[in-house]
């Protein structure tokens, strides 16, 4: 089963690019085209501030809903993916493993 998982430090990295509210800041995974992503060739992994409409997958951490939406299952390949931010590069990173 497919899951997502934030660690502390990538959630902190959340905090300070979108702020913090008394309501649940809502983001979008999604396959993007282009970039360096591992999972589909040509494809890597995107995220946008946006509610969800038909989400397969919902992970609330620490006042933030991590969401996929049914369309963009594909880019997943049943993979669940680890979102970790990178202190040296200081930007978010992403590891999957097959669920």
């Amino acid at each position: 089963m497919m899951n997502v998982e934030v660690t502390k430090p990538a959630i902190n990295w959340f905090k300070e690019e979108f702020g913090e509210d008394t309501s649940l800041i809502p983001i979008r995974l999604y396959g993007r085209y282009g970039g360096c992503g591992s999972l589909q060739s040509g494809f890597s992994l995107g995220m946008s501030q946006t509610e969800p409409v038909e989400p397969m997958l919902q992970k609330e951490v620490d006042g933030f809903l991590f969401f996929v939406e049914e369309q963009d299952l594909w880019y997943f390949n049943d993979h669940s993916v680890k979102i970790k931010y990178s202190r040296k590069h200081d930007e978010i990173e992403f590891v999957y493993d097959e669920a």
